[in-house]
């Protein structure tokens, strides 16, 4: 049995649209590896030399501004794709969040694996395209939403994209439990916004019943519909 057949992301990866046969030859070309929190997997404009699935764990895409800050573009969850693929340059940086396990491919052998198999690619396009709604989600949100509106958006996202195997999300009936695989000041800089504003409005969601907060970096989703409102 190959490794494809055992993985828990399988069915919701780019790698769903292949047949038995073309799984086995797409899993002679790649590599599991896991990453510790911290460690990094590709550089900002460096060569695009490796793709890869996520597995299990969350990776940031971050860019360097001028003056040498760090800003997060993007997370990654399990079933999710990284790389550039048919790219030469990598446009961000890639670091694991948490701990993580990954498919690696050589970018090379993908793409010439990707040019072989229409289902693949077709895959790659609408994995793209969603890519492109989300960002343009979050082009508004840090446009033109309050920090109210910006936490409980954020929260939201978190715990949809979160509810997948391989994520860190424990469930009940009426509850979720995210632990959330940021810092407060991460996600004050992926908002655009200060670290004492995020923990405000994370204090005021708490005081209000939304949420509830069993440690720093869980949350609990306590009314679901009362976030969304506060979402807009």
């Amino acid at each position: 049995m190959s490794s494809c057949d055992l993985c828990v992301v399988r069915n919701r990866a780019i790698c769903s649209s292949l047949d038995s046969k073309e799984l086995e030859a797409l899993n002679s070309i790649g590599r599991r590896r896991t990453l510790s929190a911290g460690d990094s997997l590709m550089w900002e404009g460096e060569d695009s030399v490796l793709v890869a699935n996520v597995i299990e764990g969350v990776l940031k895409l971050s860019a360097g501004t001028e003056d040498g800050r760090e800003q997060i573009v993007g997370v990654v969850y399990p079933s999710e794709f990284i790389g550039r693929p048919f790219g030469t340059t990598n446009g961000h940086g890639v670091t694991a969040l948490t701990d993580a396990r990954i498919c690696v491919f050589n970018r090379r052998d993908f793409d010439a694996f990707a040019r072989e198999h229409p289902k693949l690619e077709h895959k790659l396009l609408e994995r793209t395209l969603g890519e492109l709604d989300r960002t343009r989600r979050w082009m508004l949100l840090l446009g033109r939403k309050s920090a109210s509106e910006k936490v409980a958006s954020f929260l939201l996202e978190m715990a949809e994209r979160l509810v997948e195997p391989g994520c860190h999300i424990s469930l009940t009936p009426s509850v979720r439990t995210l632990t959330l695989p940021f810092s407060r000041q991460q996600i004050a800089d992926v908002l655009g916004l200060t670290i004492e504003t995020v923990s405000r409005q994370f204090t005021r969601l708490k005081d209000e019943g939304v949420i509830a907060l069993p440690s720093r970096r869980e949350v609990s989703i306590l009314d679901p519909e009362g976030l969304a409102a506060e979402a807009g």
